[in-house]
């Protein structure tokens, strides 16, 4: 799996696009960074790409990855992996085609915006190394 943390830019960013989740029933109404499943053959960045454009409609520039612990991947359940890459927008304006019933920008100026959104649960530890790697401490909010 792979998901985009797309911020406003690459250098120095302010805020984050999250993603509320419209199915499954389980996850619903929770937030999340877009992405999906890299097809065989398909080179991660380019599934990131491509799964970008299919659920937000928007063509976006890669940037780094965010550092997973364990390497290889943030784990979500007990068969799965995500890896996470930053990306800013080159062209579109984001909106929910796949998956996803409302899309939001949160400021990375403070973590509390960012903290108190209701995240499936897999992504909150993602959420807490993103605003490390942003230099935003992420005390306070949910564990």
């Amino acid at each position: 799996m792979v998901g985009g943390a797309i911020v406003d830019r690459l250098a120095e960013p302010s805020r984050l696009l999250v993603a509320r989740r419209s199915a499954p029933e389980k996850l619903a109404g929770l937030w999340e960074f877009p992405g999906g499943k890299v097809e065989p053959g398909e080179d991660p960045e380019a599934a990131l790409r491509r799964e970008l454009g299919e659920e937000l409609g928007i063509e976006v520039r890669v940037g780094a990855e965010l550092a997973a612990r364990p390497p290889g991947g943030w784990p979500l359940n007990d068969r799965a992996s995500m890896r996470v890459w930053f990306a800013e927008i080159l062209a579109g304006e984001p909106e929910p085609l796949e998956d996803h019933d409302e899309l939001k920008w949160v400021s990375l100026s403070g973590p509390d915006e960012v903290l108190g959104l209701p995240w499936i649960p897999a992504d909150f530890p993602i959420v807490r190394e993103l605003l490390a790697s942003v230099g935003m401490p992420a005390a306070g909010g949910r564990a």
